[in-house]
């Protein structure tokens, strides 16, 4: 028996970890992705990073969600101190990303969005996550071991750099992941 309303649902990303996530909660979906600029304006704040990428990813599909689609788009971001990160462009850049949430405490924020052909709704998650002092050679074996280059902040809670390096983490285990899936369900509902 599935809790959730029969839509016709479309996960717009290829992030895998979304795709399990989004299974794992039992709902059938397929996946479309169309090509989006993802620059945003420099005013924004957190999670209104978050969430205005997660509604510039619906935007290609006004005008081509009929009927019973329900999409859902997502994006995640780190936070700390005033700077984003997103996805390293490289090896440098993920070395110089670990290396500052070392021994720190970063927000890891999701916005998600929910699009039909007759309305939208946005929403945000926001989880506090805590390392240890992170090695350099910790940090080089992860960066080589498991290539965090499709991953906000360059890592990934459920690889081995979250099992030996997370020492904290306050709010939904699965955003950090990448979708807020509780949350999720519960917007699905009232959607």
């Amino acid at each position: 028996m599935n809790w959730l309303p029969d839509y016709n649902y479309i996960l717009a990303s290829k992030s895998p970890r979304r795709q399990e996530l989004l299974r794992e909660l039992g709902i059938s979906f397929r996946v479309e992705t169309l090509d989006v600029d993802e620059s945003y304006p420099g005013n924004l704040y957190r999670e209104e990073i978050a969430v205005y990428l997660a509604e510039l990813k619906a935007k290609p599909f006004n005008g081509k969600l009929t009927g019973n689609d329900l999409l859902i788009t997502a994006d995640t971001i780190v936070w700390l101190n005033g700077e984003v990160f997103g996805k390293p462009v490289d090896r440098n850049d993920a070395v110089e990303i670990l290396r500052k949430l070392s021994d720190n405490e970063h927000q890891v924020i999701s916005g998600v969005c929910l699009t039909s052909a007759q309305k939208q709704k946005s929403f945000f998650s926001v989880s506090n996550v805590r390392f240890k002092k992170l090695s350099d050679s910790e940090i080089n074996f992860y960066i080589e071991e498991y290539k965090p280059y499709d991953k906000a902040g360059a890592y990934g809670i459920q690889e081995w750099i979250g099992y030996i390096g997370i020492t904290h983490i306050e709010g939904s285990f699965f955003n950090v992941m990448g979708l807020p899936v509780q949350q999720l369900y519960s917007q699905i509902l009232q959607f």
